[in-house]
């Protein structure tokens, strides 16, 4: 899907139409930067038990590619960021497609 740069709407903050710029959320994992580190010193410090319910130390789901099949799209939120205050605001919708190109020409 393609869309512009940038688009009149209403900003919630000014209370008025602006010019606003039309930008991705970023969906990237968040890994934590110790997660190594925090799994051995779990380990040293028998916080792992031997027996019982291991939460987030347990097995991982065996189930893979044969059980799950992936949709062939994912859902992008839009970002709307106004020129005049600089504020941005989520769109109220995602957008299920899978490509989404911004600076194109629509039409």
């Amino acid at each position: 899907m393609k869309m512009p740069k940038t688009t009149k709407r209403f900003c919630p903050y000014c209370k008025k139409k602006t010019e606003q710029k039309i930008d991705l959320v970023k969906t990237g994992i968040k890994r934590g930067t110790l997660k190594r580190g925090s799994l051995e010193r779990a380990k040293k410090r028998n916080a792992i038990p031997g027996k019982g319910n291991k939460g987030r130390y347990g097995s991982k789901p065996a189930i893979k590619s044969w059980k799950r099949k992936t949709k062939a799209t994912t859902r992008k939120v839009v970002i709307y960021k106004c020129q005049e205050c600089k504020k941005s605001k989520h769109a109220k919708n995602s957008r299920r497609v899978s490509k989404l190109l911004i600076g194109e020409k629509a039409g």
